[in-house]
């Protein structure tokens, strides 16, 4: 009886005190490479929403006394501000006064942000872009990081027939369009001796590869830029599809990759690229692109460009779209974050340093991806698990270090999560315990863990939610 007691005892211990089985392991290597840039994390606008009075906003949208998005911008851990988009080059064209300009910079220098400033090419009046860029670069080259010549001329609403749609009969495909670039790009640098530029802001074609092989050793061009939306057209969506592909493993797998490939010549001559155009759908889908499941994509995607050297991403902020990262409420008249400020604020937390290899052992599949980005003391790990709903499950994650300082560092970690695990809803988001605000700074909260041992740490990261596990780093 007492044997038999002593059993049920032990098992009552085990059952206690044996830990889940682990899902995933997770192996990261103390070899420093990519170091992600300061202003990685950036937003676009199209110029033509800068003009006083646009969209419902009373006068400029960015001004240095609009308190509200400036607070936004800084919880958010937003760093680059690129103005272009359609309006540069679409109908009338888009040109900023001198008032406008002033307001601009001087929300970027009360942001801390750098300005990617859009030149008009199409139709373009020479005279007016280098009278503007000189005033630019006269008032503002400490917050100016570079100046870009028109928007996405490869796709057809900038091309003239039989090619496009365009307006402009001296631009009709690529052979077309590069001497005209170069004849307007002349008359900048003539007059602003040592300006250089962005590339065109292409929209997916191999208009890039051949510019940068044409460029190549030119002077004159020292980013590429290009626009993604992975997911394309928005129409025909549902929440539930749209949600389904934001978090498949085949964006990450088959779509990242593509564009990736696509920047291949820009890479091999040397060139930075930058996507200035990206998010998850074309205007976007409701209940998906304005949704807690964006949040998690935008964190996903970010940590992915930057582990492939991307100089950095700036979610298109088309007013006022379901895509938006900050939005105006018509209501009460505040400008208001969407849950995709909390993915690039994760970011933003645990993506400043050099990237470090990450190797996953996943024998069940689990939807989770990882990623490790180290700086001077600490090392952050990002587990990313993108499971949800009924079938989807927590994951027991095994942190294994290699090469890193012997020693017992200590182990924290910050959750990103909807208070309900539930990827369509919009409210209820928090990271760190803490929401975003317009008003006041974020507080978000590490969350003590315990220390490393034997260069090992176990973390369950919850199905639905990402986890930045910081481990410090013993020197």
């Amino acid at each position: 009886m007492k044997l038999f007691s002593a059993f049920i005892l032990l098992g009552f211990a085990f059952a206690v005190y044996a830990q889940p089985p682990t899902d995933v392991t997770v192996s990261i290597t103390n070899s420093p490479g990519y170091a992600i840039p300061e202003d990685f994390s950036g937003l676009s606008f199209e110029t033509g929403h800068q003009a006083p009075n646009v969209n419902g906003v009373s006068g400029d949208l960015f001004t240095p006394t609009n308190t509200q998005l400036i607070t936004l911008f800084r919880n958010i851990g937003l760093r680059n501000l690129r103005i272009g988009g359609g309006t540069v080059d679409g109908k009338g064209g888009a040109r900023l006064s001198h008032a406008d300009i002033d307001n601009l910079f001087g929300f970027a220098q009360a942001a801390g942000v750098k300005v990617i400033f859009s030149l008009r090419l199409l139709k373009g009046d020479t005279n007016a872009d280098v009278a503007i860029a000189r005033y630019i670069l006269a008032n503002y080259r400490p917050e100016l990081e570079w100046l870009a010549i028109g928007n996405e001329p490869d796709e057809p609403p900038y091309l003239y027939p039989p090619f496009g749609k365009g307006p402009d009969p001296t631009i009709t495909n690529y052979e077309t369009y590069l001497p005209h670039w170069r004849t307007f790009a002349a008359a900048l640098t003539n007059a602003l001796p040592g300006v250089t530029f962005a590339a065109p802001d292409t929209g997916g074609s191999k208009w890039n590869t051949n510019f940068a092989d044409d460029e190549a050793g030119s002077g004159l061009v020292s980013l590429f830029t290009t626009h993604d939306y992975f997911g394309g057209g928005w129409e025909d969506q549902t929440a539930n599809t749209a949600v389904s592909n934001m978090l498949s493993p085949r964006w990450v797998n088959k779509l990242y990759p593509k564009e990736l490939h696509r920047q291949s010549h820009v890479i091999a001559d040397g060139y930075p690229y930058r996507l200035t155009e990206l998010n998850d759908y074309l205007r976007g889908v409701y209940h998906a692109s304005d949704a807690f499941a964006s949040a998690l994509w935008a964190l996903d995607v970010m940590h992915w460009f930057a582990e492939h050297g991307a100089a950095g991403v700036n979610f298109h902020n088309n007013e006022w779209f379901p895509t938006d990262t900050v939005y105006f409420n018509k209501r009460d008249r505040s400008f208001q974050p969407r849950p995709k400020a909390y993915g690039i604020k994760a970011f933003d937390v645990g993506g400043h340093g050099r990237v470090d290899p990450v190797a996953v052992k996943n024998p069940n599949d689990v939807n989770l991806t990882a990623y490790a980005v180290a700086d001077a003391t600490n090392l952050y790990v990002t587990l990313i698990n993108k499971e949800y709903g009924h079938h989807g499950h927590d994951a027991a994650v095994k942190i294994e270090l290699n090469g890193f300082a012997a020693g017992q560092g200590n182990v924290s970690a910050m959750y990103l999560r909807q208070d309900s695990g539930d990827v369509e809803a919009s409210h209820g988001i928090t990271l760190g315990g803490d929401t975003i605000e317009n008003d006041a700074p974020w507080d978000g909260q590490w969350r003590q863990l315990g220390t490393m041992r034997d260069g090992e740490f176990e973390v369950t990261a919850p199905k639905a939610e990402a986890v930045i596990v910081r481990i410090s780093l013993v020197q």
